[in-house]
């Protein structure tokens, strides 16, 4: 008599870790805020303020970042706009309240409401707000957001092999190296990309990931 089959899991079976939460949804019209910064919405009226932000450092000329050139502004919201409206992406500018100014973009995207997954990117900033409290209190705010708020399970970052600047940023925040993709993408001037992937899970997350960040920022904003 021949063996009985090894019973096969149910297709709808779903991970202990997911079950009991709820339906997972980003809203794209929420605003976050903390910390001296504000992510808004991204909107058609910030072109002006993005290319402006986008000059200081000419920004665009760095091959392997998704910073647009000026005359290539308004197509660039309008393509991230357009990814909005599929669900697959959620941006916002970055407004640092000291100044007022708009000093760069940042989004989630890749979302994955199965496995409650959002990876942060297409992340940039005027230059001369490079290595100031900006970073970390936008990361915060978006890793806040997903993890306190939306439930997420993980959070992923992934960036060009050559930007060491970026990945440096990513290790900082205490983001594990997942692994490399090798020949991904077609980088703008024709080159072609691996890319390196990084996450953080919830888990990661409540054991010490916040603290983390919030022993980088300036003494006194750390809980504003």
């Amino acid at each position: 008599m021949g063996r009985a089959a090894a019973a096969r899991p149910a297709r709808d079976a779903v991970s202990p870790l997911l079950k009991g939460r709820p339906v997972f949804s980003v809203d794209p019209t929420v605003t976050l805020e903390g910390r001296g910064v504000r992510l808004e919405p991204l909107r058609a009226g910030h072109e002006a303020a993005l290319r402006a932000a986008a000059a200081d450092g000419e920004l665009w000329r760095l091959h392997f970042t998704s910073v647009p050139e000026p005359d290539a502004t308004g197509a660039y919201i309008e393509a991230a706009l357009a990814d909005c409206a599929k669900g697959a992406r959620v941006p916002w500018v970055v407004r640092e309240l000291g100044s007022g100014q708009v000093i760069g973009s940042t989004s989630y995207h890749d979302i994955v409401p199965s496995t409650r997954r959002v990876e942060i990117g297409y992340t940039w900033y005027a230059r001369s707000w490079q290595r100031t409290h900006v970073n970390t209190a936008s990361k915060l705010c978006l890793m806040e957001h997903a993890f306190d708020t939306l439930g997420c399970s993980v959070v992923g970052w992934r960036t060009d092999n050559l930007n060491l600047r970026s990945q440096a940023a990513i290790e900082r925040l205490g983001a594990r190296k997942d692994g490399v993709i090798r020949r991904q993408f077609l980088r703008r001037d024709g080159t072609m990309r691996d890319t390196v992937m990084y996450s953080v899970t919830d888990e990661e997350w409540r054991e010490g990931i916040r603290e983390r960040l919030l022993g980088f920022l300036p003494r006194g904003t750390a809980g504003t």
